[in-house]
C-alpha cells in the first residue's frame, strides 16, 4: 500500500497545501517519511490525514469557480464504528461547502471496504447541497463496496453506478472529468 500515491497529474493545476481555503493549508509533505497506516500497512505520504484511523483523503482539485471538489480517497470507509462520514462531513465537507462547493467527485478506487451504519450524515449532506444544484458522485469505488453502500441506503443521496465505476479518469483534465460527470447525473436526473 504504501507504493500507492495519490494522483498526482494535475499538481500544477492544484495543490491543497497552497490554496488558502483548504484545510489542507500550509501542510508540509515528505516523499520519505510514512507515518500514517492503514491496518499495519504504511501508506504514502502525500495522503492527507483527517482525522479518520482507516481512511485518508486527497483534494485532487478544487475549481470555486465550477463549484467542484474532486477528491481521492484509500482505505477503509467504516462508518459502524469509526463514524467515517460525519468525520469527513465535518472535518473537510463543510469547509469546502463553506467555500461555495456543491458538486463533489469522490475516487475511490483505493477503497478496499465499507462498514455502514446509518444514511443521516449522506442525508444531511445531500439537502445542504440540492437547492444549489450540487450533486455528489463516486467513481470507481469497487462493487462489493457500492453493493454495502446500497444496502444502508446511502444512493438516495449519492451517485454512482454504470458509467461511474468504469471511468478512465486519469486521461482527463479536471475541467474534462467534471464536465463529463455532469452531464452522467445531469442526464439521470432527467429520466422520469
Amino acid at each position: 500500500m504504501q507504493e500507492l500515491e495519490p494522483f498526482y497529474n494535475w499538481r500544477h493545476l492544484y495543490r491543497a497545501n497552497e490554496d488558502e481555503f483548504s484545510p489542507f493549508f500550509g501542510r508540509e509533505y515528505s516523499e520519505f517519511y510514512y507515518t500514517n497506516q492503514v491496518y499495519n500497512f504504511l501508506i504514502h505520504p502525500q495522503w492527507d490525514d483527517f482525522g479518520s484511523s482507516t481512511l485518508f483523503v486527497k483534494f485532487l482539485y478544487v475549481g470555486y469557480h465550477e463549484k467542484v471538489a474532486i477528491i481521492e480517497f484509500i482505505g477503509e470507509w467504516n462508518d459502524a464504528i469509526n463514524n467515517d462520514i460525519m468525520t469527513l462531513k465535518r472535518e473537510l465537507i463543510e469547509d469546502l461547502q463553506s467555500n461555495g462547493i456543491v458538486k463533489f467527485i469522490l475516487i475511490g478506487e483505493n477503497i478496499l471496504n465499507f462498514h455502514g451504519s446509518d444514511e443521516s450524515y449522506y442525508e444531511e449532506w445531500w439537502q445542504e447541497i440540492e437547492e444549489e444544484d450540487g450533486w455528489i458522485a463516486l467513481v470507481n469505488f469497487r462493487s462489493h463496496v457500492l453493493a454495502e453502500m446500497s444496502t444502508e441506503n446511502i444512493d438516495h443521496y449519492i451517485n454512482f453506478g454504470g458509467i461511474l465505476n468504469d471511468f478512465e479518469w486519469r486521461k482527463l483534465t479536471p475541467h474534462q472529468l467534471f464536465d463529463e460527470v455532469d452531464l452522467i447525473i445531469r442526464g439521470r436526473l432527467l429520466i422520469p
